[in-house]
């Protein structure tokens, strides 16, 4: 079933240090007070481990009438030829990061911040700013049709970047450790060690179980996670 883990007011507050950002987020106040400003429904964090399924679970709410705003999309959108977000990043970065076709060559940018936390830092000071603002003029959007939507945030690394105050509620789509390796290394034909390295560079999973409201189990049939959603999506509409 689709467990209600905790009450918003008892729900856990992350105590493991994995930020992949720390002095350039915007301040908890300033995202409460655009929250606030832009939405009179509700907003639900998706988020969970690497190969969880979380684009999967946000389409089944989605079919239910829940409608989704993806931050990968919206980190792609906002470094698109023309942008401030993109003019920074050549400035800073040199137009080594570029494309032949003028777009972010996003492969190159990773393996220089990955080695460089200061130089990740500068990129997310670009970035980050433009991915929130963009989030919350989607949800004024979505808002303004329906007050009263339900309105899912997709958001992979959600805890890691401290972004649990742009939602009301938070939904962690899980998996156990052992089969995120199992499908990432068939899905990306990546080796155990492999997977295991890229996991150790996100929170573990059953943290993130800690700090939930609800919890969607994901690592059986599809049917079961449908059933689970459609549990799920009985309690938020009587929330609002």
């Amino acid at each position: 079933t689709a467990n209600r883990q905790l009450s918003t007011g008892n729900r856990q507050p992350s105590t493991v240090n994995w930020k992949p950002s720390t002095g350039n987020r915007q301040p908890a106040t300033e995202l409460k007070m655009m929250k606030k400003k832009n939405n009179k429904g509700l907003l639900l964090g998706v988020t969970g481990g690497i190969a969880s399924g979380k684009t999967t679970v946000a389409k089944m709410l989605e079919s239910l009438g829940a409608p989704a705003i993806d931050f990968d999309l919206l980190a792609r959108a906002v470094v698109k030829p023309g942008t401030p977000a993109l003019e920074k990043i050549v400035d800073y970065f040199g137009a080594q990061v570029l494309q032949k076709d003028g777009t972010l060559d996003r492969k190159r940018v990773s393996k220089i911040v990955f080695r460089d936390p200061e130089k990740r830092r500068v990129l997310e000071s670009f970035t980050h700013p433009e991915i929130n603002a963009a989030y919350f003029e989607q949800v004024k959007a979505i808002s303004a049709k329906k007050p009263d939507a339900i309105i899912q945030a997709v958001i992979p690394l959600l805890f890691e970047f401290h972004l649990e105050d742009m939602v009301d509620k938070i939904l962690v789509v899980y998996i156990p450790r052992e089969k995120q390796i199992e499908r990432l290394t068939q899905r990306d034909g990546i080796s155990k060690a492999e997977a295991e390295k890229i996991l150790s560079a996100q929170m573990p999973i059953d943290e993130k179980l800690r700090c939930a409201d609800f919890v969607i189990r994901n690592e059986g049939s599809v049917e079961a996670a449908m059933r689970q959603a459609e549990e799920l999506w009985q309690v938020l509409k009587k929330i609002i």
